[in-house]
This record gives C-alpha cells, structure tokens and sequence, in this order.
C-alpha cells in the first residue's frame, strides 16, 4: 500500500481544514516545499497536493507551489483543486504533476472529461470520488450530488480510469478515524480498482487495516502534522 502523505495550498501556504470548511483553517507551514522536501527525506514517493484556493475558485490557482515541488523533487505529485478546462490540465501536467486529480469536472461533464482522457490518458487521472451523507460531494465539498461513490467509479473504470480516492468529508480533519467500511464496501462493488482511502487516518494500526482490506494507497494530512503519525512510523509501509 502505498502511503501518500498530503499537503493542502491556500495563499501559497501549507494549512489544513477541518471537515472541509474554509474558516476552521490551520497554517502548519508558510513553505510547502520544506514540507516536501520533508516526506521525500524519509523515503516517500507520492505526495498529494490540492488548490484549495482553486477548488474554491474553479480553476487552478497556485500552480508555481506545484512547478517549485515538482522542479526540486523527485516525488510523484498528484495535484487537484480547480482543474476545470483542458488549458487547467496543460497547466498542471507541464507544471510537473504525475497526474491530475479531478471531481468536479468528472462528476458534471462526461463529455469533456472523458475527451480529456483520450487526449491525455486515462492512466494521468485520479478521480475524487468524496462523499457526505453517502453522497458525491464537489466544488472543494461545497456543493451536493445525487451520485453515489460506487455509481461514479462505475461509469469511469469502464473508460479506464484506475486510480481513485475517496475521502468521507465527516471524518476529514477530525483525527477520529478513518471510513473503513465505506472502503470496504466500495471495493466488494469494484475489486479490480486502485482505491486510495483519505481522511482520518488518525493512526498507524488504521493504515494496517486499510491495507488488509485492499486499498492500494492512503492520503494522510492532519495525522501527521499534529504528530499522531510519525514520519519513521511509516517506514515499514515504504
């Protein structure tokens, strides 16, 4: 399984929210490179970065943090937030992400998602697929969906989506632990994907679960700057 630790863009700064609201926000870091260069220190290869200045906005916002990460690390960065017109993916893939993460975008526009995929590659994008009340959340989880998790997984494995990440936004930011039946039960629904669980993770037993239960990743944010979860306790992960 591999562990994705996250970091979380607004003013150019590393913060954190709490269940996704905008005013419960914490700078952890006025440097996302430091934070960075941190994780790749200890042997991390992926790193997750959000907008969250663009998923609020609708359109990618702080692109030079991810070109600055991308230019002094070698990790693999997955960067979302915003990413709303073909010209917002050039921007982040020649910008120096692996891939684009998306959920907006997938979840109201079929049509354009799906001609990026063949124009770009299926295999480039990471579909949010996060939830509230057991339904599909956007817009930096700030608009509601009648789509459930398993119903939008199901329309894009077919057009060869691999990889997606599902947060439960009433655990996010909590450290109360992380929504390890919804992984579950959204794997017995689609076994052959690569499901990656975030949101929190509050401890290290926890990422012992979702390994057992077939997540092939798991974003950590909070668990780890608040020191619940150690840098050297995900050694044994690495």
């Amino acid at each position: 399984m591999t562990i994705i630790p996250a970091i979380d863009i607004i003013d150019g700064k590393c913060v954190r929210l709490t269940k996704g609201d905008y005013e419960q926000k914490k700078i952890y870091n006025e440097d996302p490179l430091e934070v960075a260069l941190q994780f790749e220190g200890a042997g991390l290869k992926r790193l997750h970065l959000v907008d969250l200045d663009g998923a609020k906005a609708g359109e990618v916002k702080n692109w030079k943090v991810l070109e600055k990460i991308a230019g002094k690390t070698k990790l693999a960065i997955d960067f979302s937030g915003g990413i709303s017109t073909q010209k917002n993916v050039e921007i982040t893939f020649n910008s120096g992400a692996a891939f684009a993460a998306v959920g907006s975008i997938a979840v109201k526009d079929e049509f354009t998602f799906s001609g990026w995929l063949l124009a770009f590659g299926a295999e480039k994008f990471i579909i949010g697929a996060d939830t509230k009340e057991g339904k599909v959340v956007i817009r930096g989880w700030t608009e509601s969906t009648t789509l459930t998790v398993a119903e939008l997984i199901g329309r894009y494995k077919t057009k060869g989506v691999k990889q997606f990440f599902c947060t439960d936004v009433e655990k996010d930011g909590l450290l109360q632990g992380t929504a390890i039946d919804l992984y579950k039960k959204i794997l017995n629904q689609h076994p052959s994907i690569d499901l990656i669980a975030s949101g929190g993770i509050t401890e290290v037993a926890e990422l012992d679960e979702l390994r057992q239960a077939g997540c092939d990743g798991a974003i950590i944010g909070k668990a780890i700057y608040e020191n619940r979860i150690t840098l050297a306790d995900l050694k044994r992960f690495l």
